[in-house]
C-alpha cells in the first residue's frame, strides 16, 4: 500500500515537472536548401544564369525584407547536383539574421565555380543528398528543399523512392522547372517533385527567366504555406 502511494506521488511530481519545464523554441524560422542542376544538358551560359540568378534574387529588396522578417532568421545551405554521385556543396549551413549575412550568402553562391558538367540527371540521388544534408540543419520551425532543374530524371531511382527511403518527414520539397515551352520538364516536376506541407512548383520559361522565377519562389517559401494557399 505504502509502495503504491510512493509510486503515485512520484508520477505526480514527474507530471508537474514536465508541465513546468520550459519549451525550447526553434532557433530560426526556416532552414532552406538550394539544389542547383549542373547536368550535361546545361551549358556554361545557362549555368551562370542559374547560379547568378539565385545570387541576385537573394539581394532583391523584397526578398531581403522577407528574410529579415522571419523570427530568428533563416538558415541557408546550397549544393549542385547531376549524376548519381555528383553532388557538391556550394554553401554550408549559414544562419542569416541581418543584411550582411544575406550579402555573404549571395556572394558565396555567386563565387562558386561549377563542379560538374558531363553527367546525367539523377534527381532521386539529388533529393536523397538534400535529405541527409537537412539532418545537420539548425533547429528551425520549417525545413524546405528548393530543387531546380531543366530535365527529367534519367539515371538511378526517382523522387518517389527518395521520399520513401531517405526520411523526408517534416521536409517540404519545392521545385523550379526550367522549361522553355514544350511542357515536358514542367509536367515531370508537377507530377513527381512536390512533397510535404504547402509544396509547389515554380516555372521558369528558359534560363533567361530563372532570376525572376527564383525570386517568386523565394518569396513564397519565405511567407510559407499560408501564402501558397491564398494564391
Amino acid at each position: 500500500m505504502r509502495e503504491a502511494l510512493r509510486r503515485n506521488r512520484l508520477r505526480a511530481c514527474l507530471a508537474a515537472a514536465l508541465l513546468l519545464a520550459p519549451v525550447r523554441a526553434p532557433a530560426c524560422a526556416l532552414a532552406l536548401i538550394f539544389a542547383l542542376d549542373v547536368s550535361a544538358s546545361i551549358d556554361g551560359k545557362e549555368y551562370r544564369q542559374q547560379r547568378d540568378g539565385l545570387a541576385a534574387a537573394l539581394l532583391d529588396a523584397g526578398v531581403q525584407e522577407a528574410i529579415l522578417a522571419q523570427p530568428g532568421g533563416v538558415a541557408f545551405a546550397a549544393y549542385e547536383w547531376s549524376g548519381r554521385y555528383q553532388q557538391d556543396m556550394m554553401l554550408p549551413w549559414t544562419a542569416v539574421t541581418d543584411r550582411a549575412g544575406i550579402t555573404g550568402v549571395s556572394a558565396a553562391i555567386a563565387g562558386h565555380p561549377r563542379s560538374y558538367a558531363e553527367f546525367p540527371t539523377a534527381i532521386g540521388y539529388a533529393l536523397g543528398y538534400g535529405a541527409v544534408l537537412m539532418r545537420g540543419a539548425p533547429d528551425c520551425t520549417r525545413r524546405v528543399i528548393d530543387i531546380s532543374g531543366d530535365g527529367i530524371g534519367n539515371e538511378g531511382f526517382g523522387p518517389e523512392a527518395a521520399y520513401r527511403e531517405f526520411g523526408f518527414r517534416g521536409i517540404t520539397v519545392n521545385g523550379l522547372a526550367i522549361d522553355p515551352g514544350d511542357g515536358t520538364v514542367l509536367d515531370y516536376y508537377l507530377a513527381r517533385i512536390p512533397h510535404g506541407e504547402g509544396a509547389f512548383i515554380e516555372h521558369a520559361r528558359g534560363f533567361a527567366d530563372y532570376a525572376a522565377a527564383i525570386r517568386r519562389k523565394l518569396l513564397r517559401e519565405l511567407f510559407g504555406p499560408q501564402m501558397v494557399q491564398a494564391r
